[in-house]
């Protein structure tokens, strides 16, 4: 009886054991089910990839090769960004700031005229010009005067090394262009203005030939080819009204 009892005791031990198992059977297969169901995607949490660098469109890539061009009739060589040195500020000396201080005031008289333009004449393309003169001659100023203060100067700065402004109008020349209208004021305009525009030419020139700063020397190349243009464009303009 005794041995009766002692295997139906092991019995339902077994049974109980069985039922449990089955139980967590089932709540496994159910923790797994909630890690691959939101996304569909096989992971657990412990083992989730980290994930990848991003890959950004558009960055600039340091190592990409930089033109470099070569003297004049030697071909262009190319250079790893990380290997090209920052090319030093150009040298200046006092025609480069004689130039650029003299150059201010000068282009700003220039300002004065062709503002007048589209009140006082008549002649269209020469209004046209004018509009050129105003777009062309503003920003100019400013690079200017930013060149002066990369290098601690300012329109001052040219001190004893400047002399008279070539092509520079009077006060009374400039009374007596604001009191005229009409044709009058087309031709007056054309001649001052011509006048004016031969005086930077001059100016240019100079630096052309004694300044050092390669910046100075593009603005004053610039000078002498767009004011010669306008020169003959505003005798064509009051020849051909």
């Amino acid at each position: 009886m005794l041995g009766v009892r002692i295997r139906a005791l092991f019995g339902r031990s077994r049974a109980i054991v069985l039922i449990e198992l089955a139980i967590l059977a089932v709540l496994a297969a159910g923790v797994a089910v909630a890690i691959w169901w939101p996304d569909g995607d096989p992971k657990t949490a412990t083992n989730a990839a980290a994930p990848e660098s991003l890959d950004l469109p558009g960055l600039p890539d340091s190592t990409a090769p930089v033109l470099m061009p070569g003297r004049p009739g030697e071909p262009a060589k190319t250079a790893q960004a990380n290997e090209v040195s920052p090319i030093p500020r150009q040298p200046h000396n006092d025609a480069d700031v004689r130039f650029v201080t003299m150059m201010i005031p000068h282009h700003e008289q220039a300002l004065v005229m062709a503002k007048l333009v589209a009140d006082h004449g008549e002649n269209p393309k020469l209004k046209l010009i004018a509009d050129r003169i105003l777009a062309a001659q503003e920003p100019e100023i400013k690079t200017m005067e930013t060149w002066l203060a990369d290098r601690g100067l300012n329109r001052n700065s040219g001190g004893g090394h400047q002399h008279p402004m070539s092509g520079m109008q009077s006060a009374e020349a400039l009374n007596r262009l604001t009191a005229a209208g009409g044709a009058e004021f087309d031709r007056m305009f054309v001649d001052m203005m011509t006048a004016h525009h031969q005086g930077a030419i001059d100016m240019a020139d100079e630096v052309l030939g004694l300044g050092a700063d390669v910046i100075v020397n593009e603005m004053a190349s610039d000078v002498v080819v767009e004011q010669q243009a306008e020169i003959n464009r505003m005798r064509e303009a009051l020849a051909t009204k």
